[in-house]
């Protein structure tokens, strides 16, 4: 079989390792991939967001199946498209890719259906929205509604903080038109939880819980992140919430999608909040979370690509999705200055020994090396039989990758090993 992968991030590198496992993939292309993932997949120069000429690819070269992973092209229409070419995918169709791509479409759902979130007012005039944030309860949270390359919420902790978010957001279109309108919503509390889950539009499969860390710092400072780290399972999330979860969150959210006409096919994020009340949803994911996939998919015992199959073709309920039962935890290591600015081309050694515990997220070949190329360069990962045995072992993968600037949190999983 031949497998296209769009993406190019640590995530894709995570996916194409365990698509790999599978004895009938003869070839993965990689669009565009990134160098760190050379020895994985064929890279291939064409952006995620070139949408016409990843379907010319895929039929020149006869793919058998691709899987679309990164947000904007779920929400621009990659699936549909390729689709209509006949080439059978793995992600959800641009009319259900919009409970990620609208936090007004989703907010709007979950309320129309009775799913717990926060409560919250939608604004597309600033000056209505500067009012409303003179009265409302403080911590506030303010959401772009459009996708913001996951920097386009905002927890307001004063007021001058939540009318700063609304003008950069409306006015100064920090995020282009996805600050046309904005979401501002109450402010949860609680342990956070990811949970990742498999769907074919009927059945929900969720996969292992997991908990990300989005502060750039120890301790949880400093800016939000793509992601720092992450363990799974997440401690939290006991099997009284993931019951509930199911049947008040997981299972109505492809109900309401169904009674919409935007049957959900692919990886439906749930990211959460565990409140004294009980869970409530943050936001919806349309895909895989990155860094979430490179703990999740490396517990996966069961063959990826026949999962994926499952949920294009409407058999998940009778596909085997089986986990190991150790832990996970997943240290990003960073070019120093991440989020804010920092310096690429640095020269980036992978020991041999640990190459199959790395995933590339941000890497290019420069004069034959491998050079860093991005904010967010590596996810270390390790697993144990038990939490902090994967923290340990992640953490001595991490002495095993070099590049000058580089900068990694001390701290993923401290806060799970304090729930157990």
């Amino acid at each position: 079989m031949k497998i296209l992968v769009v993406g190019s991030g640590g995530r894709e590198h995570a996916i194409i390792k365990k698509i790999k496992e599978n004895k009938n993939v003869e070839k993965i292309y990689a669009l565009p991939g990134n160098a760190g993932m050379a020895d994985d997949a064929e890279l291939v120069d064409i952006k995620a967001s070139e949408l016409d000429k990843i379907v010319s690819f895929a039929v020149e070269k006869a793919v058998d199946y691709a899987v679309v992973a990164p947000d904007n092209p779920l929400v621009d229409g990659c699936v549909d498209k390729l689709e209509a070419a006949g080439v059978p995918c793995f992600g959800p169709r641009a009319n259900a890719a919009i409970i990620e791509g609208s936090k007004v479409f989703s907010k709007d759902l979950m309320k129309k259906y009775g799913i717990p979130t926060a409560a919250y007012e939608v604004f597309n005039d600033a000056a209505k929205a500067l009012e409303y944030v003179k009265t409302c309860p403080i911590p506030t949270v303010v959401k772009a509604d459009g996708l913001a390359l996951g920097k386009g919420v905002v927890i307001a902790e004063t007021r001058k903080m939540a009318e700063d978010a609304i003008v950069s957001i409306m006015e100064d279109k920090k995020f282009g038109a996805s600050g046309n309108q904005i979401v501002i919503e109450e402010f949860l509390e609680g342990p956070e939880v990811s949970v990742l889950s498999f769907t074919d539009g009927k059945v929900v499969v969720p996969m292992v819980s997991s908990m990300d860390h989005k502060r750039a710092l120890d301790g949880d400072k400093g800016l939000n992140t793509g992601g720092m780290g992450t363990i799974a399972p997440n401690p939290y999330y006991t099997q009284e919430i993931a019951d509930r979860c199911m049947k008040e969150i997981f299972l109505p959210t492809i109900e309401a999608m169904n009674k919409e006409g935007r049957t959900f096919k692919g990886c439906l994020y749930f990211g959460l909040m565990i409140c004294k009340d009980g869970p409530k949803v943050i936001e919806y994911n349309c895909r895989f979370g990155d860094p979430e996939t490179q703990v999740v998919l490396p517990l996966l015992k069961s063959d990826l690509l026949t999962i994926m199959q499952a949920t294009t073709n409407g058999t998940l309920a009778e596909t085997p999705v089986e986990w190991y039962d150790g832990s996970a935890c997943c240290v990003v290591v960073a070019s120093e200055g991440y989020p804010g600015s920092y310096e690429k081309g640095k020269e980036l050694v992978i020991e041999d020994e640990v190459k199959d515990k790395v995933y590339v997220a941000g890497a290019a070949f420069k004069d034959g090396k491998l050079v860093t190329n991005g904010g967010r360069v590596l996810g270390c990962t390790a697993i144990a039989e038990d939490l902090p045995s994967a923290i340990k072992a992640a953490y001595k993968v991490v002495e095993k990758v070099h590049f000058s600037n580089a900068y990694c949190r001390k701290d993923i999983g401290a806060k799970a090993l304090k729930a157990l």
